[in-house]
């Protein structure tokens, strides 16, 4: 909205600063680091006066888990809400990829927040089917595949870029779709998974999608793209104030996370982030390279999978707990020295993911 300032412009003031990507994301990460700190208490107080007991706890967690009964969800509210006003705020309006990221986000996070609200109030781990959860989470990965595909380069449409290979593209043809759909729904969920203890999942959503968000904005200026030797997607640069606002929130939701936590995150910001970042990688064409960067995600959700395949072939399983924190929570580790551990390797993977730019 701020954008329209450069109207008033003669191109030597003050007003000529809001052309510039990287002074609005400098404006909308403040922004919605300010709305978290301003808002977060409050909102906080509302959660647990309306929520009572606060988040159910699994009856078969980690024995550690119930001292965090009465703590209250849905605290990604807080970072939605400062992710939009500031999202609003400081990116041009008229650009089709910060709608298709917003769209994406704000509608899974009202799954995630169905699914909360579901297991709020009847005062159990039992919130929306997940038949009912994956199915609308494709619909709308479905519509956010087609629509970024409408937007980006006639050469790049339904094609998957590789990492690494400079000039290699896959044409995917109408299977390009489906594909999409994966990444985002698969992202959504990972990070989903990954969200089981205080401050675990929002810092690797924040390494990632600031990593994301210098792959958008390099991937959308001509320039950086001839000199790094990646495929030019114009008009995603925008995303970065995108993901500065998500930064921003997520550290204001952060400060009341912080082990032990004063709210959790609840599905309503892990599936809206986590839809985020897939949609993200699917605008800027780098799907592939999402994997790396979200590296732990991924461990934390084949995890899962790996669990879940064994035991129903075997009987026995491969981990004490799965997710994989959990199963480090059963060997005794401490929380927070699984979370540093974790935010550790989320760093190391961003660092790789984003030297797959100029490793071509």
């Amino acid at each position: 909205m701020l954008y329209w300032l450069t109207e008033l412009s003669d191109g030597g003031d003050i007003f000529n600063l809001f052309r510039y990507i990287t002074f609005r994301s400098g404006g909308a990460f403040m922004t919605a680091l300010i709305f978290g700190f301003i808002f977060g208490q409050p909102l906080i107080n509302v959660l647990r006066r309306k929520q009572g007991k606060g988040q159910p706890i699994r009856d078969d967690g980690p024995e550690g888990h119930f001292a965090k009964a009465g703590t209250p969800t849905m605290g990604g509210l807080l970072i939605l809400s400062a992710l939009v006003v500031s999202t609003l705020l400081w990116a041009r309006l008229d650009n089709p990829f910060v709608w298709l990221v917003l769209f994406v986000t704000m509608s899974f996070g009202l799954i995630g927040f169905a699914d909360d609200y579901a297991k709020v109030s009847k005062q159990n781990t039992n919130g929306v089917p997940g038949k009912v959860r994956l199915a609308l989470g494709f619909l709308i990965a479905g519509i956010a595949g087609f629509w970024a595909a409408s937007y980006h380069p006639e050469a790049l449409q339904y094609q998957l870029a590789l990492p690494i290979f400079k000039n290699t593209l896959i044409n995917l043809g109408v299977l390009f779709i489906p594909f999409s759909m994966i990444v985002i729904v698969g992202a959504a969920n990972a990070v989903n998974l990954t969200d089981g203890l205080d401050g675990l999942a929002i810092m690797p959503v924040m390494i990632a999608s600031a990593t994301l968000g210098v792959i958008a904005y390099a991937v959308g200026r001509v320039d950086f793209t001839e000199y790094l030797e990646v495929h030019y997607v114009p008009g995603t640069g925008e995303i970065l104030i995108f993901v500065a606002g998500l930064v921003g929130g997520g550290l204001g939701f952060l400060w009341y996370n912080a082990p032990p936590a004063a709210v959790f995150m609840g599905d309503t910001g892990s599936l809206a982030l986590g839809g985020a970042l897939g949609a993200i990688a699917v605008a800027t064409k780098h799907e592939i390279v999402l994997a790396i960067v979200g590296g732990l995600f991924v461990v934390e959700a084949l995890s899962v999978i790996i669990q879940v395949l064994y035991f129903k072939r075997t009987g026995k399983r491969v981990f004490l707990m799965a997710p994989i924190h959990h199963h480090y929570e059963k060997k005794g580790w401490a929380e927070p020295q699984i979370v540093i551990r974790f935010w550790i390797i989320a760093l190391i993977l961003a660092m790789i993911g984003l030297a797959t730019l100029k490793v071509r």
